[in-house]
């Protein structure tokens, strides 16, 4: 009991001493090799004032180059096709590649080796990567077309003229366009229609009234989404047309400028402070700092940047962020471990917006339905269960009998998405280890939790869920994000939150995962993990998910302790 007092002390102190002095937490995500090369490419193009900027960002990627010559997401990620190809670029535009030659020779060998030494090999395997998918291939394609590696009429064209129709349009079509995608629709389309002759009278017809879209959508920040990548890439079209003084380039310029960290990187995105807090909040119930901020943030009015109608959260209170699926459920959860009845007009609100957001499928999608076919309108097994937890603490508040619905159709998709396994896979966390990259362990637990919160841990689904986490414990008492893959804090704390409460075979494999994390916190070993997952498949890690979800797990051990001691 003393051993497992110091651990929950000492990492409960440390999750305390992360939140701002506004009660809420920021953490600080990965820093990110592609995030930094799109960056130094747009600053290139835009021909920065500072170019300091640009040598610290080119002297960022030479030190965090890997051994193979290649680049990944994060500097804890393997090397990866896309990432180097940026890099490279990068370098190109900057104009300084005589200042790193050995750098520039091994990635040329890396994607030689990869891709083949022509640019049909680079076109073809970027599409064996992405598939029918376009909204990554081709802004990576523009920018090697600007650092001149290929044709500009390998850039496919994009239909920037439906930018041009009002957001009611998409909502009647159920169009899923989001604002991740519609910047990058209009910015590269532009470039790759004017680069390649722009002959079509469509797309100069709209070409005025697009812009003016752009420019509209654009939050103050100046940074599309407060992300890197995405603000970098479409700074480089707009540029590559209108040149650095057009107001959407320059604003995307200021948001990179001042997203810069001092190591001379930049990371995926500002911050997902929400996504943060309202765990954090979970693992430290009695902590209410953090309430007066979550419903000054929540969406109040139709978005302008996603027409998303009012009541969600998005991931940060910054202006690039939209309201999402599963920050609305984290809201909702932490006002009500705040006081349901002094937060239930907020709760209400919420409720309201993310019940409409249900999927025909029954599932939940993370920005919009739609046709399910893309990441943004796609539903998913985790934020299913995270939107039937957050929607049953409410239903006897108000809409009873619409979340009994809801719960039906969306336990149904669980039922029918159930791998064979047993498992669930999630959208938004990966694991390296998996060849399909999906982070099951993760999916599992928290599809777990809900089905013991809403009373159904007995049911078929949640026997063969709990059976996959206790066959995939590794022998040390962790878990990885799939069968056999090195333990984690993240993982086993999400495994052991999980399985609280269970009997048998489940609790010995709950102690042994407690035992693991205990002996993890004590040491100071609380490193994360890359286990998130960006927009297009973007690896990062966070470095308050250990102190997060560690916390949370090591205080089930804590509440088991008591009540053990009090029979």
């Amino acid at each position: 009991m003393d051993e497992l007092r110091t651990a929950l002390q000492k990492i409960e102190g440390k999750l305390l001493s992360a939140r701002n002095i506004r009660g809420f937490w920021t953490g600080r995500l990965s820093s990110s090799a592609l995030s930094t090369a799109t960056a130094v490419s747009a600053l290139s193009l835009g021909k920065a004032s500072d170019p300091r900027l640009i040598e610290n960002g080119l002297r960022w990627l030479a030190a965090c180059q890997n051994d193979d010559g290649g680049w990944g997401d994060t500097d804890k990620s393997p090397s990866n096709l896309p990432t180097t190809l940026l890099a490279g670029s990068a370098f190109t535009l900057s104009g300084r590649e005589s200042a790193f030659p050995e750098t520039i020779r091994k990635s040329e060998d890396y994607i030689s080796e990869h891709a083949g030494r022509t640019n049909g090999g680079v076109i073809a395997s970027l599409r064996k990567i992405y598939g029918e998918d376009r909204t990554f291939i081709v802004p990576i394609l523009m920018n090697l077309a600007l650092a001149g590696k290929i044709e500009w009429g390998k850039v496919p064209s994009l239909p920037f003229e439906i930018a041009a129709l009002p957001f009611a349009f998409y909502r009647i079509i159920k169009l899923p366009v989001v604002s991740y995608a519609l910047p990058a629709l209009i910015a590269i389309g532009h470039a790759a229609h004017f680069k390649k002759g722009g002959t079509n009278i469509l797309k100069s017809l709209t070409r005025n009234a697009t812009l003016a879209k752009l420019r509209k959508i654009q939050p103050e920040s100046g940074g599309y989404l407060e992300a890197v990548p995405l603000t970098a890439f479409v700074s480089m079209g707009i540029i590559s047309v209108y040149g650095a003084q057009n107001p959407v380039a320059a604003n995307g310029l200021r948001f990179l400028r001042e997203s810069v960290r001092p190591d001379g990187s930049w990371p995926i995105d500002s911050d997902i402070s929400v996504w943060l807090t309202t765990q954090a909040v979970q693992a430290l119930p009695d902590d209410a700092g953090a309430k007066e901020w979550l419903l000054g943030i929540q969406n109040k009015s139709r978005h302008k940047y996603t027409d998303s109608p009012p009541g969600g959260w998005g991931w940060s209170n910054l202006s690039g962020s939209v309201p999402d699926a599963d920050d609305t459920s984290g809201a909702l959860i932490a006002l009500h471990g705040f006081g349901a009845g002094e937060n239930a007009s907020a709760a209400k609100k919420g409720a309201r917006w993310l019940l409409d957001l249900q999927n025909s499928d029954g599932g939940f999608p993370t920005f919009c339905r739609g046709w399910m076919k893309l990441p943004f309108d796609k539903s998913s097994a985790d934020i299913t269960a995270h939107a039937l937890r957050a929607l049953s603490l409410w239903k006897h508040h108000f809409y009873h009998d619409e979340i009994n619905r809801a719960t039906r159709r969306a336990l149904e998709f669980l039922e029918l998405n159930q791998n064979k396994d047993g498992s669930w896979s999630p959208l938004w966390f990966g694991s390296h280890y998996a060849p399909d990259i999906s982070n099951r362990t993760y999916g599992t637990a928290r599809a777990l939790v809900m089905y013991r919160e809403l009373g159904l841990a007995g049911t078929v689904e949640a026997m063969l869920g709990t059976e996959y986490l206790i066959k995939t414990q590794n022998t040390d008492g962790s878990w990885g994000g799939v069968a056999g893959a090195p333990g984690t804090i993240e993982e086993t704390s999400l495994a052991v939150l999980a399985l609280f409460g269970c009997a048998g075979e489940a609790y010995a494999a709950w102690s042994r995962g407690v035992e693991y994390l205990k002996k993890r916190v004590i040491k100071n070993e609380l490193e994360p993990a890359p286990i998130g997952l960006y927009f297009q498949s973007l690896w990062y890690y966070e470095e308050l998910y250990p102190l997060i979800w560690g916390a949370a797990a090591l205080k089930t051990a804590a509440e088991d302790a008591t009540h053990r001691r009090e029979i």
